[in-house]
């Protein structure tokens, strides 16, 4: 264990934590793997649980032998930053949560067919770009019978800070990757951004898929709809806030399903439609 106590918050080491943005820690490293910063000690364990590799940690010194003490140890001879609360509110700009930080490598994202592999529902997330809604999606996905999640190249980052502590560590637990060329092993010579909905449907429905996209059109079957619990493997696809799924996706899915609505009420918040459709289609007749 080696404490390092803060005096000079200006210190280029204390950057990761209070003056480098998410993108900025994401690409740190470059060709490899970046970082991301894991909030809270249950969200922390939560994630070493998964296998990420802790680079640094930040807390409160009086956590250091207290409720932290056990998480310290689980990571070895990495340093260990400590300032009272106050210093460290002035250096990172908000109060910590429970008094702790990590700093942690990204691990290389998986195959889409490694994460699919032995789930039979899986949630597809189509440039759902708030941070808190992702959170909140995986924590429902997680909670709600959900085997893995797929991301869309336009989605953003389950481990940005809010994301995964809304998820509570939840992006932990859950497999999940985001569709790209790479992780679908296609070769290419062209943007992500292109891969969905043509080859992303494509690559779902080899593998035994059926596709369901969560959309309010009139062509829909209704979400109690019984055929829904006779898949073996399903598809959930939940669209970005707002302007919903492409049609694209729409037109190249197997079902359009739609909650019904009440009191005039036109549609749910994305991380809400997700709770109701996790619940009635991850469970299976």
């Amino acid at each position: 264990m080696r404490i390092i106590n803060i005096t000079d918050l200006s210190a280029p080491e204390l950057d990761i934590y209070a003056r480098m943005s998410e993108n900025q820690l994401a690409h740190i490293y470059e060709p490899a793997s970046g970082l991301f910063i894991a909030e809270s000690p249950k969200v922390i364990e939560r994630a070493l649980d998964a296998g990420y590799e802790p680079v640094s940690i930040l807390l409160e010194d009086r956590h250091v032998e207290g409720q932290c003490a056990d998480i310290i140890k689980r990571c070895g001879d990495i340093p260990i930053y400590t300032a009272p609360f106050d210093v460290l509110t002035k250096l990172t700009g908000f109060a910590l949560t429970r008094g702790m930080l990590c700093a942690m490598r990204r691990a290389e994202l998986p195959s889409v067919e490694s994460v699919c592999e032995h789930a039979a529902r899986i949630a597809v997330l189509e440039e759902v770009m708030n941070p808190t809604n992702v959170g909140a999606i995986f924590r429902s996905a997680a909670a709600l019978g959900m085997d893995a999640v797929l991301l869309t190249p336009g989605c953003s980052d389950p481990l940005y800070r809010r994301a995964v502590r809304v998820s509570m560590g939840t992006v932990f637990q859950i497999p999940w990757t985001y569709i790209t060329f790479d992780t679908l092993g296609l070769a290419h010579n062209k943007a992500d951004h292109g891969i969905w909905p043509e080859f992303g449907m494509e690559q779902l429905h080899s593998m035994g898929f059926r596709t369901a996209s969560m959309a309010l059109r009139n062509d829909t079957i209704d979400i109690h709809d019984p055929e829904l619990k006779q898949i073996d493997r399903l598809a959930v696809i939940l669209g970005t806030e707002g302007e919903g799924l492409k049609t694209e996706t729409i037109d190249s899915s197997d079902y359009t399903v739609k909650i019904p609505m009440y009191h005039g009420v036109d549609s749910l918040n994305v991380a809400a439609a997700s709770a109701v459709a996790f619940w009635e289609l991850g469970r299976r007749s």
